[in-house]
């Protein structure tokens, strides 16, 4: 399996935004502080395994990929994979603004665009490309761990180019909240995460800024490590 520690670099809404906290909460894990946090009560009555059923996006805190989790490529350092996300964002370009909503997708609930955004795709394109040069190269292991038997031709073929098949034309944003549910169980827990969605009053999200995560070992979380906002045009 891949080498440790691993990294990613994700979006993270800024930690004392409200979308920050309303992820933090659902999930009970802030990847910004490390802590633990109590559930609310809502999800809890809607649904008492509440834990189990965000357990594995919990693993990773609440965030939107942008670069796959990887180990380190050989010679390469954390250093300078900060000096790198710190160069990309302040590359001037046009912030993707996208209208979020509460939706399943693939099986699991997560906050997502409304409608496909172009920037959006661009910097998740631009991310796959410009941190690449970073990721230590995908062994036989973790190329079965993501059954390339199940992909498409094309998601087989960006795995093994850029080590994970869900990137360029197959990039979707989301931002997870559960792990994956039945349609019996999706529909009471998704109309309950909208209904406290929904109070955010959060009409419209700038994806200005991007996290590096860091993930220690393989029971450990990721965690934050340090943050960047994007440049706007000049």
């Amino acid at each position: 399996m891949t080498g440790f520690p691993r990294y990613a670099v994700y979006f993270a809404a800024d930690a004392d935004s409200a979308l920050s906290h309303f992820g933090a909460e659902l999930l009970g894990y802030d990847a910004h502080t490390g802590n633990e946090m109590p559930f609310p009560d809502e999800p809890l009555r809607t649904a008492p395994d509440w834990r189990d059923i965000t357990a594995d996006p919990r693993k990773y805190g609440f965030h939107a990929t942008l670069k796959a989790p990887m180990a380190l490529a050989p010679g390469k350092t954390e250093a300078e994979l900060m000096a790198a996300c710190a160069t990309f964002a302040g590359q001037a370009r046009t912030i993707p603004l996208i209208r979020p909503v509460v939706d399943s997708i693939s099986g699991f609930i997560a906050v997502i665009p409304a409608a496909p955004v172009g920037d959006l795709q661009q910097l998740a394109a631009d991310c796959v490309r410009d941190f690449d040069s970073f990721r230590a190269p995908l062994s036989a292991e973790d190329r079965a761990r993501r059954k390339p038997e199940k992909l498409s031709a094309r998601q087989r073929d960006y795995l093994d180019r850029w080590g994970y098949p869900y990137v360029m034309e197959e990039f979707r944003f989301h931002m997870t909240l559960t792990g994956r549910l039945d349609a019996e169980r999706r529909a009471p827990i998704l109309e309950m995460l909208r209904r406290r969605f929904a109070r955010l009053g959060l009409d419209t999200l700038a994806v200005d800024r991007i996290a590096l995560f860091k993930q220690d070992d393989a029971k450990a979380r990721f965690r934050i490590i340090g943050e960047w906002t994007l440049a706007p045009p000049s």
